[in-house]
């Protein structure tokens, strides 16, 4: 109603103003007030029926259109003769009518198209993010996601969510013993990793107020950035893979990373204990592989090369069976 007003005075106001202002007592001054009164009436109405953004860049691509107008006039009288540039100054009204208008409607036309283009920034941005691994709580106390990294076996920015870092908090505040050193332990492998000028450890504020337990959220966070997740829990494991998250298990790692011994080979062993058997030794490699020493009760204590005489794959884990190296 208030914009039907407003027409409304300008129709009447324009001729009023066009005779009592001076400019014209004529019929023909009141028409021209009457006809510019009309005209901004129906390019208010036209303003209306069209969004902002729109105008906007219809704006910008006639001013774009323009300037090409004038760059490609530019251009002609350096590059052709006189004669030719006397007929393309002709068609300047023309020229610079054509190519505002058809900036202005390229402008209207594709933009539009930034919403997608933005879609394809942010995916682009999340294919990157696949070099970024989220570490949880279990990985940072676990510690020996730092001597692989240490060793550029794993590579990219190592994002600790501020979520797990509180956690690390909570439990090294923990009035139970165990949690205590095991939260206490985490921080001091986070400092490990951050003073280690080789690292990109990057502690990111940004929560998952969503999903309430940690690991979800680490999974989550995960997700949101396109990056893997580094851990040592089984659990978080299996979330991760419905989510359709890369994991990075370190324990599946030390599995791999297992050294293979075969029948016949040699090496070396602490023999540490007194085995089941009779005058047995028993050993552990690194990995934590128990070895059996044949004659080996009376080198406990001491280390000494064997030869493998056989590998038992248990449930409980693999099991080398060797003799002393001295005995053959």
């Amino acid at each position: 109603m208030l914009s039907w007003v407003f027409r409304g005075v300008l129709i009447v106001g324009f001729p009023l103003i066009v005779y009592f202002g001076g400019v014209s007592h004529s019929k023909a001054g009141l028409l021209v007030g009457f006809a510019v009164a009309v005209g901004l009436v129906l390019i208010e109405m036209l303003i209306e029926s069209i969004s902002l953004i729109t105008i906007i860049a219809g704006s910008l691509g006639a001013a774009a259109g323009l300037l090409a107008s004038k760059t490609l006039d530019y251009l002609t009288f350096q590059m052709v003769g006189e004669e030719f540039y006397r007929v393309w100054d002709q068609y300047e009204l023309l020229r610079n009518l054509a190519l505002g208008v058809l900036g202005m409607v390229i402008f209207i036309r594709k933009f539009p198209e930034l919403d997608t283009l933005d879609k394809d920034i942010l995916a682009a941005g999340k294919r990157r993010g696949s070099s970024m691994k989220v570490m949880d709580t279990s990985a940072i106390i676990d510690g020996r996601v730092v001597d692989i990294c240490e060793t550029k076996f794993l590579a990219g920015t190592l994002v600790v969510p501020r979520f797990v870092l509180q956690e690390l908090h909570r439990l090294a505040d923990n009035a139970e013993g165990m949690k205590r050193a095991r939260g206490r332990r985490g921080l001091d492998m986070l400092a490990r990793m951050q003073e280690n000028q080789d690292l990109s450890v990057k502690i990111m504020d940004k929560d998952v107020p969503a999903v309430d337990d940690v690991d979800g959220k680490v999974v989550r966070l995960a997700k949101d950035l396109g990056a893997c997740v580094v851990t040592t829990d089984f659990n978080l494991n299996k979330i991760a893979a419905v989510e359709g998250v890369i994991c990075l298990n370190v324990n599946d790692l030390t599995l791999a990373l297992k050294p293979v011994v075969l029948p016949g080979e040699s090496m070396g062993v602490f023999v540490m204990k007194e085995g089941k058997e009779r005058d047995q030794g028993v050993g552990y490699l690194d990995d934590g592989t128990m070895v059996v020493v044949e004659d080996g009760k009376r080198h406990i204590g001491k280390r000494v090369d064997l030869v493998v005489s056989s590998i038992l794959q248990t449930s409980a884990g693999r099991m080398v069976f060797g003799r002393y190296r001295g005995d053959k």
